[in-house]
């Protein structure tokens, strides 16, 4: 019997369940059992990561609201018509999308393209209702873009479907990196780094369906 429990110990460890068992000793052969509180049962493991708990929390975090309250960050893309992403920003999950749309679209890099000079800015660019106000406009003019924001109340968002997908699809494949689908970083800058290397690693992608 002891040894039956120790290979269920083996395989209750990865499935997130205690190996410490709340079971009588008359389960290991004694000849007397105590007297119990509660039926015997498996108790659930304290490992965070196993039972996909909370993040630690840490440097721009806040309450995710779609969340339950749950310690989160929110990452703020600018990508181009093929989903290469341009600019990155992280605040906490509680926090507006518009906040950083300002610091966001100054962070666009000059792009070089296959003559002339490198282009410091795109033509145009598309954002849903959570940036329909007079300043983002205004900000973007001022850069000289052409704002293709939906209007709260006037356009739906079926509208921007063609071009909102490719910064969702964006969002998909850095959650497709398993370290940056919870945050555990408590650092910032760690985790930029680890956002700023997987953003790396998909405009890598792009380089190779190109050459």
């Amino acid at each position: 019997r002891t040894g039956l429990w120790q290979r269920h110990d083996v395989l209750a460890s990865p499935a997130g369940v205690a190996g410490q068992r709340r079971l009588g000793a008359a389960a290991f052969g004694s000849a007397q059992a105590p007297a119990r509180t509660r039926p015997d049962r498996l108790e659930p493991s304290q490992c965070r990561r196993c039972n996909g708990g909370q993040p630690p929390g840490g440097e721009q975090t806040g309450p995710n609201p779609t969340d339950r309250g749950k310690l989160g960050s929110k990452r703020h893309l600018v990508v181009d018509r093929r989903g290469v992403p341009l600019a990155l920003m992280v605040t906490g999950a509680n926090r507006h999308d518009s906040v950083v749309f300002e610091v966001l679209v100054d962070a666009i890099p000059s792009v070089p393209g296959l003559d002339g000079r490198p282009r410091c800015r795109p033509d145009k660019l598309h954002a849903d209702k959570g940036y329909d106000f007079a300043r983002c406009r205004r900000h973007l003019r001022k850069r000289g873009m052409t704002p293709r924001i939906a209007r709260r109340g006037i356009e739906k968002n079926d509208r921007l479907g063609k071009h909102r997908w490719v910064v969702e699809r964006t969002h998909a494949w850095l959650a497709g990196f398993g370290k940056l689908r919870i945050r555990f970083e408590r650092s910032l800058q760690t985790h930029l780094a680890l956002l700023t290397l997987a953003c790396a690693v998909i405009c890598g992608r792009f380089v190779d369906r190109f050459c």
